[in-house]
């Protein structure tokens, strides 16, 4: 069988995947520039994250006398930054490898590059601040994906998850929120045998919101139901919702963020809700323990906030790459 010299289209892809590289050094630049500290983290951990509905690869550690302990391939490396804020109180950041296992799309690849950086003393409007300059840094003025042609030359949209949910769904989120047939009702749609508020919730953002955000200009979706937001402070002002934000641009969603919850033990009755909920729902996965070192850690950590982006959805909407693996090296 004839094998194609360039089986994976490398020196096809190369001007985009230079790119790639040049973006990661201006980004690199800019973090340092502002304090921040590049640190490398464990990718094979005990706790690979608590994410509820997200799949995981597992392996097995071996030790010199033979024994042996699970581990796990992150899906962030959050908390292992998380523990390196609480230690130093520095501004942090990490180019970090992580796998989502059972995802495969033109935007998702079961092993990718986030970007995660942690500011301390910066709140959700502070690091929204930095984000839309990094992201202005990062891509030209306006960056067409599709029929869209999205404007960084202007100010980035702020709107709330209620308001985006009373224009675009005409239902309120807040009031329903715990209440699947209420909110079935305001939407005006048909709840499906089995499906709870917090999956009605999430078609709802998949069908009718997220289509409808980021098209003129990028988006920051913010103060998110609190159930949402497992790892973020509940807003003082309104404690039904969190100090959360996504970004979204041209049907992308780019980044996740938080105002970092520093709680212990509120934090760690959330995780046991979410680990609750997995086992239920995925009683077929691997299970885990807490991560004790992080949870110990949260009472050193600073009043911050942490941002995930998808590095390679960057390189995408900076190079017009219709599909993920054309902007990753080898896929």
């Amino acid at each position: 069988m004839h094998v194609s010299a360039d089986p994976d289209r490398i020196t096809e892809r190369l001007p985009l995947l230079l790119r790639r590289n040049g973006i990661r050094r201006m980004i690199c630049s800019f973090l340092e520039a502002r304090g921040c500290i590049e640190v490398e983290t464990p990718f094979a951990v005990p706790a690979p994250g608590e994410e509820v509905h997200l799949d995981v690869f597992s392996t097995i550690r071996t030790g010199p006398g033979g024994e042996s302990e699970p581990l796990f391939l992150h899906t962030s490396p959050e908390f292992a930054m998380k523990r390196i804020v609480s230690a130093t109180a520095l501004p942090v950041y990490q180019f970090a490898r992580v796998w989502r296992n059972g995802e495969g799309s033109a935007l998702h690849a079961h092993e990718f590059t986030m970007l995660e950086w942690y500011r301390p003393g910066a709140d959700m409007a502070a690091l929204m601040d930095e984000t839309e300059a990094l992201m202005r840094l990062c891509l030209p003025p306006q960056v067409r994906r599709g029929e869209d042609m999205i404007r960084l030359d202007v100010p980035f949209e702020r709107l709330t998850v209620a308001d985006a949910f009373a224009r675009f769904v005409g239902a309120d989120v807040l009031a329903t929120e715990g209440d699947a047939a209420a909110l079935a009702a305001e939407a005006g749609c048909v709840l499906r045998d089995g499906e709870d508020w917090e999956d009605l919730f999430f078609r709802l953002l998949l069908e009718r919101v997220e289509p409808a955000i980021g098209r003129d200009c990028p988006t920051f979706l913010t103060h998110w139901p609190s159930s949402q937001a497992a790892l973020a402070r509940k807003n003082p002002a309104d404690p039904r919702t969190a100090l959360r934000f996504e970004l979204y641009m041209g049907g992308i969603e780019l980044a996740n963020a938080f105002e970092e919850l520093t709680d212990e033990a509120e934090q760690r009755e959330r995780f046991a809700g979410d680990r609750r909920r997995r086992r239920a729902l995925y009683p077929e996965r691997p299970d885990w323990s807490a991560d004790e070192r992080f949870l110990a850690a949260l009472g050193g950590l600073p009043d911050c906030s942490g941002i995930a982006l998808g590095f390679d959805r960057l390189v995408m909407l900076a190079t017009g790459a219709p599909h993920i693996r054309d902007v990753l090296w080898i896929a």
